[in-house]
């Protein structure tokens, strides 16, 4: 059973994760708008990833005897000032969700609900990854720079990257 400060903690972790999905949804469509279709591939791969992780934890908060509730949702802001802004803006909002997850789990370790523990394992490895991968995008932005040749080549490799990730999720190489 969750505690009532831990079961608040996951459903703000619910709340969170809708969020980002609804950020990454509205990049995606500015991206489209600006002609950087795999910007917006990426994007869009990305916000259906963030639906799916929080539609783990309300799916473990009403295994787990709970009730996962879904609160009201700030709209995201639409418009950028680059592409290289945008993803500084991804960069900083994930290095918050990691604090977020990882201020969960300490709770959880602290309260020895080992359950809950290690539900959020796999979080704390999939944010580790999500920090290196848009880190390693900003790092690409460093070398090519974001003028419009720079833009054309990181445009076409978060395709790739959109094209590889949905592969990897599938099975499929």
């Amino acid at each position: 059973m969750l505690s009532k400060k831990m079961l608040k903690m996951l459903n703000d972790q619910v709340n969170l994760e809708f969020y980002s999905s609804n950020i990454y949804l509205q990049m995606s469509s500015w991206c489209d708008s600006k002609g950087l279709p795999g910007g917006a591939k990426f994007l869009r791969h990305h916000a259906e990833e963030e639906m799916m992780h929080m539609s783990k934890i309300f799916d473990y908060i009403n295994d787990s005897d709970g009730m996962a509730i879904v609160g009201e949702i700030k709209s995201p802001k639409s418009e950028f000032q680059s592409v290289k802004a945008m993803f500084i803006e991804i960069y900083d909002h994930e290095c918050y969700v990691t604090k977020k997850i990882n201020e969960i789990a300490g709770v959880a370790f602290e309260e020895k609900d080992f359950f809950t523990f290690n539900f959020l394992q796999w979080y704390i490895a999939e944010q580790h990854e999500e920090e290196a991968l848009f880190k390693g995008i900003l790092d690409k932005f460093e070398i090519i720079g974001d003028a419009k040749n720079g833009l054309f080549f990181i445009d076409q490799e978060l395709s790739k990257m959109a094209t590889a990730e949905a592969s990897a999720e599938s099975g499929v190489e």
